[in-house]
């Protein structure tokens, strides 16, 4: 066989570290990742979310030190999320000036200023059927959850939120949402929509952390997971509503729909790591049947590549301490 052959030789930049690292096209860093937390009230201690493993409630009374924690390891951004024990039909709690939604944020806030509070809007873990919104029959009642929507964003960003994430999945949250903040003189604050979230199996976990009292589950308001073009068409109704950046949840079993997305719209484009992605890898990791660090990092890059800006992950502090 001719020497010559072939010409194209791809394994020419693979052939060491430094060539393979130089030629890298993906990159991420802690800059890109958003670590979301569960914060319980009334409560002493850390509770472990057994499926979810390395993965804790932290107590109301400790999380302006966790905040501080996470800020020393590198983290710059946090997603908020309340396990309430004051729960309602309409999640009342929620835009409570003094309930746990606005606590969170001014704890936040005043532990670690720099730190980019982002707070999930939402009515989940505030009610007593566990739905994300007020229910009317067995049915989530879109608009009068729409109003409750709005109070709960200015709450929270009276109370120092730099982010309002609406993840209820109510058709026209996001234009409600942002007539709420402007009216409130909070025409500063942007939103981040769950704008194309999914009916998934992997939220799994979540439920557990979260506390959820949910019996049944949420497909008439979030989205079937086999729809690909409905997706891009829920992204982009809610940028028409005034998002400032879109998300799709989960993300790795959806890197089509990011990468979709990312092409439809030029707002900033976030993923979300699910709990069942988490705990998947987690799991995997303590059967000896994956490299954990690698796989993580591999996931992360794969969301990364398909075009998201931002990664909400749970191994965010992980990849922290071990300097990314």
């Amino acid at each position: 066989m001719s020497s010559q052959f072939p010409e194209a030789r791809s394994r020419r930049l693979r052939r060491s570290p430094e060539l393979r690292s130089l030629f890298q096209e993906t990159e991420f860093t802690l800059n890109d990742l958003v670590l979301p937390i569960f914060v319980e009230e009334e409560i002493d201690d850390f509770v472990p979310i057994t499926s979810m493993p390395g993965v804790m409630r932290i107590p109301e009374s400790k999380l302006a030190s966790e905040i501080e924690r996470f800020a020393r390891a590198g983290i710059k951004s946090v997603m908020t999320f309340g396990v309430s024990h004051h729960l309602d039909a309409s999640g009342s709690d929620t835009w409570n000036e003094r309930g746990l939604v606005s606590r969170m944020s001014a704890i936040c806030k005043d532990a670690v200023p720099e730190m980019i509070v982002m707070s999930d809007t939402c009515f989940c873990e505030y009610t007593d059927h566990g739905h994300c919104g007020v229910m009317h029959g067995n049915e989530v009642d879109n608009d009068r959850t729409l109003a409750n929507l709005g109070k709960q964003a200015v709450a929270a960003a009276r109370a120092g939120a730099d982010v309002i994430a609406p993840s209820a999945a109510m058709d026209g949250q996001v234009q409600a949402i942002r007539r709420a903040l402007d009216a409130a003189g909070f025409s500063h604050i942007p939103i981040m929509a769950y704008s194309t979230k999914f009916a998934s199996a992997l939220y799994g976990p979540f439920r557990e952390a979260g506390g959820s009292a949910l019996k049944g589950d949420r497909k008439s308001y979030q989205m079937n997971p086999m729809n690909r073009r409905e997706a891009v068409r829920e992204s982009l109704l809610d940028e028409q509503e005034g998002a400032d950046s879109l998300m799709v949840k989960p993300a790795g079993a959806y890197l089509d729909i990011i990468r979709d997305i990312r092409e439809a719209s030029r707002l900033p484009v976030a993923a979300y790591q699910v709990s069942g992605e988490y705990a998947m890898i987690k799991f995997g990791a303590q059967a000896g049947a994956i490299d954990e660090a690698r796989v993580v990092r591999e996931t992360l890059g794969s969301i990364k590549r398909a075009g998201a800006d931002l990664i909400f992950t749970y191994f965010a502090m992980d990849l922290a301490l071990a300097g990314i």
